[in-house]
């Protein structure tokens, strides 16, 4: 009898064991493909430099020098349902090449490597290809003249400045645009949804909605 029972909980415990190791694949499994690069588009944010360093003026190389106006702050895998993936699992950083390569138009080494670790990690490409895909991304859309380089601050809406960015750009819509505030009117950022193979702008989706006060925006000029 004793030794029918030490047999019979012998197999059961080889079934909890069998399930447990299968369970724990699964779930591994599903980690792995949830932290990959499956995301449906692009989320590009162009940050407004002088408003940036009115609050990080120690940040010199980019408020160090003068001139700079849009800057690329990051291009973010995105998914129609209103989440992200950030923080992937990697070995790899970009190497002093691809940094200094980057640095003309997003002047902030601690803002590439940052970027890196936190949104390109999950597009699948590798460092390199990762900022080289960014540089398109930020190419690809035009500056409307009037925020180039303006050394006194535009008298600009977010729609109006919505709409300035729509007639620089064929292409771009209403849905594909967003812009961002610090403070209710101060411009901080203006956000483009772009597809992740053609780098064409799309329309966003989710959470991506502007941020500002109705009226006249505060867009400090560049020094």
């Amino acid at each position: 009898m004793n030794h029918i029972v030490s047999r019979s909980m012998i197999a059961l415990l080889v079934c909890a064991l069998s399930t447990g190791v299968a369970v724990a694949h699964s779930h591994s499994h599903h980690k792995q493909k949830s932290s990959s690069h499956h995301f449906d588009y692009y989320l590009m944010s162009l940050s407004w430099s002088p408003s940036y360093c009115a609050t990080h003026p120690h940040d010199a190389i980019q408020c160090g020098h003068p001139g700079f106006g849009f800057v690329l702050h990051g291009l973010w895998p995105e998914n129609r349902n209103g989440s992200w993936p950030q923080h992937c699992d990697t070995h790899a950083a970009p190497d002093e090449t691809t940094i200094k390569r980057t640095l003309a138009f997003m002047p902030s080494r601690r803002l590439i490597e940052h970027e890196w670790q936190t949104h390109g990690s999950c597009t699948g490409l590798d460092p390199s290809a990762y900022f080289a895909q960014a540089d398109r991304a930020f190419a690809s859309v035009r500056i409307p003249a009037v925020l180039h380089a303006p050394r006194k601050p535009p008298d600009l809406s977010a729609n109006e400045l919505i709409r300035a960015f729509l007639q620089t750009n064929p292409g771009l819509g209403k849905n594909m645009i967003s812009v961002a505030c610090r403070d209710g009117n101060e411009l901080t950022e203006v956000r483009v949804c772009l597809n992740k193979d053609t780098l064409s702008p799309q329309a966003c989706t989710g959470r991506i909605r502007n941020t500002c006060r109705i009226g006249s925006l505060r867009i400090r000029a560049v020094q």
